[in-house]
């Protein structure tokens, strides 16, 4: 017999997984719940007319298409059928497709409920997205997304609450991480002092290497991008700069003041680290070379790195002039941050900080030794799980050892044994699976023992 599978690029989660994904969901609503943020949720698929054209060519091909129902091959021509022509046949045979992320369906959301909408709007949404990439260490073709986004409102006090989120969700996670921050104002000031305006993805990747190679290099390596050796004299300062975030701000500055738009970006920047000072627990700092989807994002730009854990950016995100544009509604800025549940999975395994009492399920095991003992037992039960206790009765009347066993799969910390002399003295034996220790108790002792 075959053994049923999974498709590619999909996973299963048990039940220790789950409880663990929970937990890391459950901070992050609490805390997203804490600053006024509103949960949403959008259908699994939406149209292909709504997905099409938003994410670039190479977007287009990950979409995963979902067939017509009903008799969809009836309005083919033989024509068509013969052509063998997928991408067009496809468009014929599907109306729908299954959402690539939360950002366009949360654009389409916005322009279908305008009318109802309070602005400025700030909401959350924790789903699944689909992507019919290449799957392959680390990469799922459905995965879930964590986004805030407050829509309807220029001001940056949204980007230091957003940076305040993440340093509460950190915190209470117990990972210390650091956050950086850039603007996409001071990267196009860059391009416009050293008229090199196609280059400044090249610029920043070789600007970051210079912990690893040196500023010789870098140099090096910007001239091989075809960057003039005055557009090089120019980016000294800024290559070499150092000390606390207002030292970095004060050479841009010094840098950008024939830019216009760069100093916006040097006055943005100033403004949330100024408001942010002495609110944080981790750090913040303003890094040069992050340069996340600059053609999306057009103000702040964040990313969080875990510092005990090597692993990609954790959370990232960014400030966008034109969300519902892409449906002909312009004008709408908004900020948004995105927590990567899946790394952050991997950096609470790696680290061993799940609370215990997030992952285990129940508490208290009722071992079963038969039908008088269970009728006797069942009001106990009922009081126990009354005081928010998580109990099991067990159901079979099995061997002993079956049953202690199956407490200690499940890692319960607690058994409790009722025969008959329990039964005659109208108490209850607790049994703590740790220690081994046994005492004979009230169901009311019983209850305070366990909570």
């Amino acid at each position: 017999m075959n053994k049923p599978g999974i498709p590619k690029g999909t996973r299963d989660f048990s039940p220790v997984e789950m409880a663990k994904r929970n937990y890391i969901f459950n901070t992050i609503k609490e805390v997203y719940a804490l600053y006024g943020f509103q949960q949403i949720e959008t259908p699994a698929m939406e149209s292909l007319q709504t997905l099409m054209g938003k994410y670039g060519e190479e977007g287009d091909k990950l979409l995963f298409r979902v067939l017509n129902s009903g008799d969809y091959m009836s309005k083919l021509s033989d024509e068509e059928l013969q052509e063998r022509n997928s991408l067009r046949l496809s468009s014929r045979i599907c109306e729908k497709g299954l959402r690539y992320d939360l950002t366009v369906p949360f654009a389409r959301y916005v322009v279908m409920h305008r009318e109802e909408l309070q602005l400025p709007f700030k909401r959350y949404q924790i789903q699944p997205v689909w992507r019919a990439d290449r799957p392959q260490k680390g990469r799922y073709r459905e995965f879930y997304q964590c986004d805030a986004d407050v829509v309807g409102s220029d001001s940056l006090l949204n980007e230091v609450e957003l940076m305040q989120i993440v340093d509460t969700v950190f915190t209470r996670l117990g990972v210390r991480v650091q956050i950086k921050i850039n603007n996409r104002k001071i990267l196009s000031g860059i391009a416009e002092v050293i008229g090199e305006p196609e280059k400044i993805v090249d610029i920043t990747v070789a600007i970051d290497k210079l912990d690893k190679i040196g500023l010789k290099s870098v140099n090096a390596e910007l001239r091989a991008d075809g960057i003039s050796d005055e557009a090089i004299e120019k980016l000294q300062p800024i290559i070499a700069m150092s000390g606390s975030n207002d030292d970095k701000l004060k050479t841009m500055s010094d840098v950008l003041a024939g830019s216009e738009i760069g100093m916006k970006g040097v006055e943005e920047t100033r403004f949330i680290l100024d408001t942010l000072k002495g609110t944080l627990d981790n750090e913040i700092e303003f890094d040069l070379t992050l340069a996340r989807g600059l053609n999306y994002y057009t103000g702040a730009i964040f990313e969080v790195k875990a510092l005990d854990y090597a692993i990609g950016s954790i959370t990232g995100g960014g400030r966008y002039d034109n969300l519902t544009g892409i449906f002909g509604m312009p004008g709408l800025s908004g900020v948004g941050i995105s927590f990567g549940a899946d790394r952050i999975y991997d950096v609470l395994n790696g680290l061993d900080l799940y609370p215990k009492e997030a992952v285990n399920g129940t508490r208290l095991l009722f071992i079963n030794f038969g039908e008088k003992e269970t009728a006797y037992c069942l009001p106990v039960v009922k009081a126990c799980r009354a005081a928010g206790i998580n109990t099991e009765m067990y159901p079979d009347k099995a061997k002993m050892k079956k049953q202690m066993g199956y407490a200690n799969a499940k890692a319960i910390p607690f058994v409790v044994l009722a025969g008959d002399n329990e039964m005659a003295d109208n108490k209850v034996t607790l049994k703590n699976m740790e220690t081994g220790e046994q005492k004979l108790v009230t169901t009311e002792e019983l209850i305070a023992i366990v909570k």
